[in-house]
């Protein structure tokens, strides 16, 4: 059974289909290039599916064969010809930083912070901003003939949506520099090699592919998954003693649930379990 959401653009699609959210960057004439419309648009589709029991995990991805090619550097040139702000921006820099400061918070971290885990399925190219929003994924996928780039030193930009961040977590911070300031074509396999992609997967029937694997990932425990999450991020910036403390916790919580019963007596009975996020 597939649900439709009121994204409020067609520049970004979503619907769920049984327990995995799908999310679509649909601008692919620009190879899906961010547009402020898509902004609102995830900030909804993610409420609504975090709002949505049935919803245990999300995937990203784009249509016409890219990810996303980050921001649209066509309607960058147009504004600086013209000398026209483009949509969302104004000529006063500080109403600027606040507003990319408000957009970044709506997409990478409402990604990072979700409760549920997000998969960024790559079809093509992720670039710029639209490879640092992969990047705040959990997992990507990444059909063979993707490319991953930084981009931002190819436009004279700094970055944004939190790449230099996600990057260094993955790489490591010498590493990332070198991403940053040189911007070279990652392929898909030269990113799995880096820890940036978890799986290659065939271009033929690539879509199928990674729904069929978001969709096994969504019938796993999800009280369970949200408690990982949660501590495998934690893992990121706390001390080993504030991380055992909230392991405890969430341990606890996820073995009082009907989920482990069910598995427990699914182990014993050597079937599989039926999951009901309770």
């Amino acid at each position: 059974m597939t649900r439709a959401i009121d994204t409020g653009t067609d520049d970004l699609q979503a619907h769920v289909e049984g327990h995995l959210g799908v999310i679509t960057f649909n601008r692919p004439d620009r190879r899906n290039a961010l547009s402020e419309a898509m902004y609102g648009g995830i900030d909804a589709a993610l409420a609504d599916m975090a709002a949505d029991r049935e919803v245990r995990a999300v995937m990203m991805t784009g249509a016409g064969g890219a990810f996303c090619a980050g921001g649209d550097v066509k309607a960058m040139n147009e504004s600086h010809v013209t000398g026209t702000p483009r949509a969302g921006r104004s000529t006063d820099p500080e109403s600027n930083i606040a507003h990319l400061r408000a957009n970044q918070r709506a997409v990478s971290l409402a990604i990072h912070q979700f409760r549920k885990p997000v998969i960024a399925a790559l079809p093509g190219a992720a670039a710029g901003a639209g490879f640092s929003i992969a990047l705040a994924a959990d997992i990507r996928l990444a059909a063979e003939r993707a490319l991953l780039v930084t981009a931002f030193a190819n436009v004279g930009a700094s970055g944004d949506f939190g790449g230099s961040w996600f990057l260094t977590q993955l790489v490591g911070p010498a590493k990332a520099k070198e991403l940053y300031f040189t911007s070279p074509r990652l392929t898909a396999a030269q990113g799995h090699e880096l820890g940036l992609v978890n799986h290659v997967l065939p271009d033929d029937n690539f879509e199928r592919a990674a729904l069929d694997w978001c969709h096994d990932l969504a019938s796993r425990a999800p009280i369970a998954m949200g408690y990982m999450k949660e501590n495998l991020n934690r893992a990121i910036t706390s001390d080993l003693a504030t991380a055992l403390d909230a392991e405890a916790v969430a341990m606890t919580r996820s073995m009082s649930t009907a989920d482990h019963r069910e598995a427990a007596a699914a182990f014993v009975e050597k079937r599989s379990p039926n999951f009901i996020g309770e």
